[in-house]
């Protein structure tokens, strides 16, 4: 079966970088690659979004915008070394980025996003865009992959999962990190920085439950001394020069932290690591 993947672009470089990056991370699968620009958002307000309709100057403005910058997409493409496991698929609709991504993902049955992390109107100095933000905290029906200007795939050789062992775990939570990691012959590295690095009776139960989650991969576990997960997890991954980052987006966990004000700050790791946000599946 192909995987149906989507990847948002506003035609920024971030934007297509994302596309050759998904392109390079599943060069060995089968994969449908729906390139979606939700235009309209950034140049008329939401209210003349409500009443915009085919036949309508705003409408038909960045409707041919986009269907341009589409078309330009897919001739980038050409000049690429083909890849007969691939096709593309562009879609063009009128919305807000957030809902039209949320559109796509369930007409399509899509079970990955793609995006860059920072879009064309977003300021150089901040890691993540409104509305990669925006998309990890609320699409929750399918895993997230941030994709910074700088990443490239060249082999994943481990992915970085941090933990604090202090929640249950589902199989199907993890499947994409599992299925991620057999498909690049990665480790995942589970990472676990606290100040008390002995973990109670719970906390082993949950280690051990997250061991039956990860059967079929390969993984190892670690232990950071520390208060601070952030700059433990950034030390981890730039010790070891680790090829990405991911985690469960739950209430208080490492996801809520990393887009505090502060704390993006310090987060320099992500300027270069892609992260991958899953979700969980009780809330």
């Amino acid at each position: 079966m192909k995987k149906k993947i989507l990847i948002p672009t506003d035609f920024s470089k971030n934007a297509w970088n994302a596309v050759i990056y998904a392109a390079d991370l599943f060069k060995d699968k089968e994969c449908v690659f729906y390139l979606l620009n939700a235009h309209g958002s950034t140049a008329y307000s939401t209210s003349e979004m409500m009443v915009s309709e085919p036949g309508t100057l705003s409408y038909d403005t960045a409707k041919a915008k986009s269907e341009e910058g589409l078309a330009k997409v897919m001739s980038m493409l050409d000049f690429r070394e083909k890849n007969h496991k691939h096709s593309y698929s562009t879609v063009s609709q009128f919305n807000d980025p957030l809902s039209a991504i949320h559109s796509v993902v369930e007409k399509r049955d899509i079970e990955l996003v793609v995006m860059g992390t920072k879009g064309a109107s977003d300021y150089e100095n901040r890691l993540f865009g409104s509305n990669t933000v925006r998309v990890m905290e609320e699409l929750r029906t399918c895993p997230i992959l941030g994709i910074p200007l700088d990443a490239r795939v060249v082999h994943l050789k481990e992915i970085v999962f941090p933990t604090s062992f202090k929640t249950h775990y589902k199989r199907r939570e993890l499947l994409y990190l599992v299925e991620l990691a057999q498909i690049q012959a990665a480790t995942i590295c589970v990472l676990h920085v606290s100040e008390n690095q002995e973990l109670d009776k719970e906390q082993k139960e949950d280690k051990e439950l997250l061991e039956e989650c990860l059967e079929g991969s390969s993984f190892t576990f670690h232990e950071l001394g520390g208060s601070n997960v952030a700059n433990g997890v950034q030390r981890f991954v730039e010790s070891r020069n680790s090829d990405m980052v991911a985690f469960i987006n739950r209430k208080h966990s490492f996801f809520n932290n990393i887009f505090s004000k502060p704390m993006v700050k310090e987060l320099g790791m992500f300027s270069k690591v892609p992260l991958l946000v899953m979700h969980d599946l009780r809330n």
